[in-house]
Order: C-alpha cells, then sequence, then structure tokens
C-alpha cells in the first residue's frame, strides 16, 4: 500500500515537471520567435514634400485614405523651426531640434565649414541621423534621396543610397527601386527605407495651397503610393513592415516680400543676408553693428529683429555660430526675399495677375499651416486609429522602437504613443 502510495506522487510529480517544462518551452519558442520578428522587421518612411495636414480631407486619394482606415493618421505633424525642408527633413531623421542638429535652414553660412546651400553633404549634421544609427547597430538601411544621406555621417552611412539629387526623378521610380530593396535576399536586404516625394511642394509655391495645382499634385503622388502598397500586399509584407508616410511642412498663402538687405544697406552697414521665407540670416562684417543692425531691421514694418543669441528660446533657433550676428523674423503674409529671386517673381507676378503664392517656414506653434501629415500601416499599428497631433523629432524615435534599435544618439524626442504597441521589446 505504501508502494502504491509512493507510485501514485512519483507520476503526480512527474506529471507536473513534464507541464512545468511544457510551459518553459513554449515561453521560449514564443521568445525565439518574438526575437525572429523583430530581426525581420522592416520600416519604410516615405516624406511627401510640402503636403498639409488638411490636404488628405480633399478627397481622391485612395491610398492615403487606406492607410488613414486601416492604419493611424495624426491630427497634424508639427515641424521644427524654421518649418522649411532642409532643417525639417534632418529634425525626422535625428529626432533633434534644429539649435541640435544645426541645419538652421535651407541656407546658411557656417564660418568654419563655409556655405550650406542646399547640400547634401552630411558633415554639416551635428545629430546622428536614424540610417546612421540603424547601421551602428547592425541593420541595413536604403536612402532614396533623404536629406543628408548621400555621404556618410562621422564615416557611417546607409548600406544603400541613391545619389546624387536629381529633381528630376519621379515617385514610380522611387516605388521600383523600394520593391527591389525589399526583394534583396533577406542578408542583403535594408530593414530601414526612407524615401523624398516631391509631394504637393511646388505647386503649393506656385500657385498657392487652395489651388487645383495643389490638388492634383497630390493625387498623383497618391496613385504611385497605391502601387507601393499593391506591391507590399502582393509579397505579403504587412505582418514584419510598418509604413510611415510623413510631411516635412505645410503651407500658407503669402501676398508681401520684404528685402531684409534693404534697410542695412541704406543704414550703410555691411552683411551677408541669406533669407528663408520667415526669417533673414545677417552675417555682419563688423560684429560691433549688431545693435545698429538690429535697430534698422525692427523700423521695417512687420520685421522683428534680435541678436541671434537672443531669438525667442522657444523657436529652438540659437545655434552658436550658424545663424549670424542678428536674425530678423516676419510673419504671413509677408515672406523675406532676394530682389529677383524666385519667390520675389512669383510675388510681383501674382500682384499683377491675382494669382496665389505659398510659402512656408513659419512658426509652427502660431500658425497650425505649417502642419505636415503622419500616417502609419502595418505592424505595430492598430486599425483606424486617429492620433493628437505629433511631432517631427518624435518620428526618429518610433522607428526605432518598430526596429527594436536604439534612437539616434542625439535625439530629443519620444516614441508617438500608438505606434508600435505589441511590438516584441529586447
Amino acid at each position: 500500500m505504501i508502494a502504491s502510495l509512493m507510485e501514485k506522487r512519483i507520476r503526480r510529480a512527474a506529471s507536473a515537471l513534464g507541464i512545468l517544462l511544457l510551459l518553459l518551452l513554449t515561453a521560449g519558442a514564443a521568445e525565439e520567435q518574438g526575437a525572429s520578428a523583430e530581426r525581420e522587421a522592416v520600416v519604410i518612411l516615405l516624406s511627401f514634400d510640402g503636403v498639409r495636414h488638411d490636404y488628405l480631407d480633399r478627397g481622391g486619394l485612395p491610398a492615403l485614405a487606406r492607410i488613414a482606415r486601416q492604419g493611424a493618421r495624426a491630427k497634424s505633424l508639427t515641424p521644427v523651426f524654421p518649418s522649411s525642408t532642409f532643417p525639417s527633413h534632418v529634425a525626422l531623421a535625428t529626432g533633434a531640434h534644429t539649435d541640435r542638429h544645426g541645419i538652421v535652414g535651407n541656407r546658411f553660412f557656417d564660418p568654419a565649414k563655409g556655405e550650406f546651400a542646399y547640400s547634401n553633404d552630411a558633415s554639416f549634421i551635428e545629430a546622428e541621423p536614424i540610417w546612421a544609427a540603424a547601421e551602428r547597430q547592425g541593420v541595413r538601411s536604403a536612402a532614396f534621396f533623404w536629406v543628408g544621406s548621400e555621404t556618410d555621417w562621422n564615416g557611417i552611412g546607409a548600406s544603400y543610397r541613391r545619389a546624387p539629387f536629381d529633381a528630376g526623378i519621379g515617385e514610380a521610380e522611387k516605388v521600383d527601386q523600394i520593391l527591389a530593396w525589399l526583394d534583396l535576399p533577406q542578408q542583403e536586404r535594408p530593414r530601414l527605407i526612407l524615401s523624398w516625394w516631391h509631394g504637393a511642394d511646388e505647386p503649393g509655391h506656385s500657385h498657392g495651397p487652395d489651388s487645383r495645382e495643389t490638388t492634383a499634385a497630390l493625387r498623383a503622388q497618391d496613385r504611385e503610393l497605391a502601387r507601393l502598397l499593391e506591391g507590399l500586399e502582393e509579397r505579403q509584407a504587412w505582418s514584419q513592415t510598418t509604413l510611415l508616410v510623413v510631411s516635412d511642412h505645410g503651407m500658407i498663402r503669402v501676398t508681401e516680400g520684404i528685402d531684409a538687405a534693404a534697410p542695412l544697406e541704406k543704414a550703410r552697414i555691411r552683411a551677408r543676408v541669406i533669407p528663408g521665407a520667415s526669417y533673414a540670416l545677417v552675417y555682419l562684417d563688423d560684429p560691433s553693428e549688431r545693435e545698429a543692425a538690429v535697430a534698422a531691421l525692427s523700423a521695417v514694418e512687420g520685421v522683428r529683429a534680435y541678436a541671434a543669441g537672443a531669438v525667442p528660446e522657444g523657436l529652438r533657433f540659437r545655434h552658436p555660430t550658424r545663424t549670424g550676428d542678428v536674425v530678423a523674423l516676419t510673419d504671413p503674409p509677408r515672406a523675406f526675399v532676394r530682389p529677383w529671386s524666385e519667390r520675389d517673381r512669383r510675388l510681383r507676378v501674382s500682384r499683377v495677375f491675382r494669382t496665389a503664392v505659398g510659402a512656408h517656414g513659419y512658426d509652427p506653434g502660431a500658425y497650425p499651416e505649417m502642419g505636415g501629415i503622419f500616417l502609419a500601416m502595418g505592424r505595430g499599428v492598430g486599425a483606424g486609429a486617429v492620433l493628437p497631433p505629433v511631432r517631427a523629432i518624435d518620428v526618429a524615435p518610433t522607428v526605432s522602437i518598430l526596429l527594436g534599435i536604439d534612437p539616434p544618439a542625439h535625439a530629443e524626442g519620444s516614441p508617438i504613443p500608438g505606434i508600435g504597441s505589441g511590438v516584441a521589446r529586447d
């Protein structure tokens, strides 16, 4: 009888041990499966230049509508200041504000490196971009015309990159290349792909944000986006792929041009002036004339001028060397111009023919029209999610979460809530 009881206890113990071993094996398999999914995760980040947040409500955009329906859409994306193409794209890639990443405009002057003019020289960037962070952590990346991606950053570059930049290359070729990258063998395939698209920037400038031309351009972009969605569908890629669609800035109508160099010349102050639409950077021949330059510019209607170190702190535009000696700011419907520049010519024509002209670069905190778009679909994204406004500096940390890597070294943003939920973490 004692032997029988001991036999039953042994059998129960063996059964319990078997269950425990099964649970451990199941947990191990799940953990391995999660790690495998993490290793295979792919993020595609597309930027549609100059697409304002409310353009998505104009209709006739089935691909973008599908992403919003099956994925997530934020009410808007808040760019950094200035809300211009080069500062904004570098902020999206680094997760850092302008004063940290150093690309203070599409054009500026650096006393040590010289002039930056729509440059793709990554050595000007002072914060780590997401593709460099990915490569540093063993994740292959690819870039098709993203600001700063054409050259290495601190010795690290994307495994695959298209260069040099060519505005004549359309989105059809970009879609073909993205799908070709995804078709590479797994050990060669990039898991992070970034691509700049034309969006609606050029017609927004030339014809204004509310023009038929602007809407038509976005619809053409949407058709190519639909091809990309179909390609991902054909490859059954959604289980490991997250598609993010953003824009660098919005657009607002402007009617008046201001030549920031004119009042300085009138006051006999010699300076180099580099204007963006919302700002003008003043590099004085004689820095002791700073106060006189501030006074001369401040006397112009619609202009606020500051010594470079006194620019309002909230703009994050106080770079120690690149913003010059004086910074002048203006607001729509005014825009800074160089005489007979493209912006100046457009404004002159608009006054004669009563046509519209668009610009951007203004403080996104003051002008909601500067807000861009943010949509997400695929792995780690719930269907039909409506997100509050997100920040451009939060995009790179969100990409990092989706890839299972650390964010870029100098990122100041945070992962966007609601994107990456349920994704395995190391």
